[in-house]
């Protein structure tokens, strides 16, 4: 029993111990939506953040260009709504200086059941729904080679491709592209349809329906983001931590039901 309680509070020291405490700055200030990564980060990172006697506050911001708007301008101290491609485009268009910290879990994209619920299923001639955003749009086709309904040009980059890179439809498949919010509430309409993670969360389609997943590239992951000044400061590293440690894994491997991809730290 005492070799056990050694074993915990060694356990408890070598976490507390990756966390510094900014004492200068102990009040941190994010950028909030409504979304599952706002959630994850108030449900499971929060708490840890304030066991090292950090105060967290949320500035609702749901809208994402707002949001960076707002971290750019030093308004709020970070954020967990984007990933590197978004991040990326930002900082090229707005005259950014944001930067990426850590990957964190994300929800993937995924094709669900409509009116058929299972993928053997498939015929000649079905219509399959899309998301109609340029991004999620590749993210679709890439989902659909992956099965081996179509096969895409594999000159043109992945996170680029449309419906005129199509090469191969031996399925004959139609494809309606349309506004990633409205998918849900049509699905039955077609035979398919691919549906992102934050639509996936928020229109509360079961993740475990899921009945294909993409592979997500790195640019398509979440991430932790600051502005690029603060990117050392002791406070950035904390939060950091706190998505790394070992509570969190823990947190989320009891409160996962399919809906996250987790990374893997090294």
């Amino acid at each position: 029993m005492k070799k056990l309680v050694i074993a915990t509070l060694l356990s408890s020291a070598l976490l507390s111990s990756a966390f510094a405490f900014d004492e200068s700055h102990s009040t941190l200030t994010f950028s909030k939506s409504q979304g599952p990564y706002s959630e994850l980060f108030i449900s499971g990172v929060q708490p840890i953040l304030e066991k090292q006697g950090y105060t967290v506050k949320g500035v609702d911001l749901s809208d994402l260009l707002q949001a960076d708007l707002a971290l750019n301008e030093g308004e709020v101290d970070f954020n967990v709504e984007q990933h590197t491609a978004y991040l990326e485009n930002f900082n090229k268009t707005q005259d950014g200086h944001l930067v990426p910290l850590t990957p964190i879990p994300t929800v993937p994209a995924g094709i669900y059941p409509g009116a058929k619920k299972d993928l053997t299923e498939i015929k000649d001639g079905d219509t399959i729904a899309v998301p109609n955003d340029a991004s999620n749009t590749a993210r679709a086709y890439n989902i659909l080679q992956k099965l081996g309904w179509i096969k895409l040009d594999p000159k043109v980059d992945p996170s680029k491709v449309t419906k005129l890179d199509i090469i191969e439809n031996p399925f004959n498949l139609e494809f309606v592209e349309m506004k990633s919010l409205n998918i849900p509430a049509v699905a039955t309409d077609f035979a398919y349809v691919v549906i992102t993670g934050s639509v996936v969360y928020n229109a509360k389609v079961p993740p475990e329906s899921v009945l294909a997943q993409e592979d997500i590239a790195p640019h398509l992951l979440l991430q932790l983001v600051v502005q690029e000044k603060n990117k050392d400061s002791v406070w950035a590293k904390d939060i950091k931590d706190a998505y790394q440690s070992e509570e969190f894994a823990k947190y989320i491997k009891e409160n996962n039901t399919g809906l996250w991809y987790v990374p893997e730290y090294k």
